[in-house]
Order: C-alpha cells, then structure tokens, then sequence
C-alpha cells in the first residue's frame, strides 16, 4: 500500500519551530508533499531523516510560496515548475516521477481580495491542466496540493455568503470542473460523495477553525487510471500547526 500525504504548512520554517512534522510523520507516508513552504532548501535542511529524498523548489522571492515533495521511494527524476514562467519563479510546482506514477505537489495561486488575479489564475490553470495532462501521456498522474478552490457548495460551510469569492468564484469552480474533465479524479469526493463539513482550512480570525467554518481547497487528485487502486482518502482535520489541514490518499501496490 502506497500512502500519499499533503499538507499546505503555511511556512515550514514556523511549522518546524512549533509542533514539527511528527504529526504527519506517525502516519507514515511514503511520499510527503508540502506546500506554502516560503523557504530555500538550506534554510530548513533534510527535514525528516525518515523521508531520504526531498526536493524544495525554489523560488525567487525569499519568504513565499514554494512546494515540496518528500519520499521514502528513491525517485527516478524531479521536475521543478511545469515551463510556465508566473508558476516556476514562485516555486508553485514540484514533481517526482516513480516506478509506476508521477506525483506533483502544486500550489495554486490565489485571485486575491477584489478579484485582481482572478484572470492571471485561470490562465494559470490552463498551463497547469496541459502540463498535467503531458505527465499522463507517459504514466499515471497524483496531483496534490492546494488548489485554492471550493468545487461545489459542499465544500465550503457558508456557499451564499461567499459566492464569487475569492476560491469560490463561477470561473474558478468551472475551471477545476474542466481539470477533472480531462480524465481526473477528486478522490475524497469519489470515495466520500455526500460528506459535508469536512474541511482542510479556515480562517485564523473569528475562531473559525474552533467553530468548524472552513473550505475544502486542499486536495489529491488521481488520474482515472488509479482509480481501481484507490483504498482510501482522508482529511487529518486533527492536525495543527497551519491554517490547513493535511489530506491523502492510499493506493494499492507500489509507487
């Protein structure tokens, strides 16, 4: 059994002064994907012995954005960015190539208060969608990370209060409707169709995390040729540390 982990940590650097990645690290992942990372390689060294290989991107400007993918599984190659130059200089992508499949750890960019990146964003999606969508020409996809995306109204606890909202706009729902089109799978949503109120971040203000008022924005998603390998999928709403919460998936056989 392969289990696949991600977790949106909001800054490692801070995640690893306060509880660590113990958390995660018990549940014993074979790959570990990070997001939000916000620093160099060097800046936080190997991060969980465990876990031999790991890859940061990097990114140009210090403190921001990043991704990561960590692996028990000694990787066949790394990939950092997709050739899109707005996702590779903010170190949005990370992916490692296995035996059997391809893992990326993708970190989406937000359209921002007021909508001022709402057409960079879906630009942005395109790029990703065709570069997901290249991966699969060779092997079978898992692409995780946050998606910055509420997909239905089950997804987020108050859909009418923020409906063209940043995360939960028209546009940005039916553009993670057309990445799924293109012959991938929402795995909790596959295996969980009708669960409501499970979400993978909140607010820090107004106690929302306490009071459950949250979005489901992180994901793992698979290609539809994983699907009969696909056991599990869950959300570790238990785990602190950030403002979202670790999700992942178990597949049958090897990576």
């Amino acid at each position: 059994m392969a289990r696949i982990i991600s977790w949106n940590v909001n800054g490692l650097r801070a995640v690893l002064r306060r509880s660590g990645l113990g958390p995660v690290s018990r549940r014993s992942p074979d790959v570990l994907c990070l997001q939000e990372v916000r620093a160099r390689e060097e800046e936080v060294g190997h991060v969980l012995p465990r876990m031999r290989w790991q890859h940061v991107a990097s990114t140009r400007r210090p403190g921001y954005s990043g991704t990561a993918v960590l692996s028990r599984c000694t990787p066949l190659s790394w990939t950092e960015g997709m050739g899109y130059r707005v996702s590779d200089e903010e170190g949005r992508v990370t992916t490692a190539e296995f035996s059997t499949l391809s893992i990326v750890s993708v970190y989406v960019p937000n359209s921002q208060h007021g909508l001022p990146r709402l057409a960079l964003r879906l630009r942005w999606d395109r790029a990703f969608r065709d570069y997901v969508q290249q991966l699969e020409r060779k092997k079978p996809v898992v692409f995780c990370g946050d998606l910055n995306v509420a997909h239905q109204e089950i997804d987020i606890a108050r859909p009418r209060d923020n409906r063209m909202n940043p995360g939960f706009t028209d546009q940005e729902r039916a553009s993670f409707s057309r990445l799924l089109d293109c012959g991938f799978v929402d795995t909790f949503r596959a295996l969980h169709p009708r669960v409501r109120e499970r979400y993978t971040w909140w607010k820090v203000a107004a106690r929302a995390r306490e009071r459950n008022i949250g979005w489901r924005i992180d994901y793992v998603c698979i290609s539809e040729a994983l699907r009969p390998r696909l056991r599990k999928a869950f959300i570790l709403d238990s785990v602190m540390g950030s403002d979202h919460c670790p999700v992942g998936i178990e597949l049958e056989g090897d990576l």
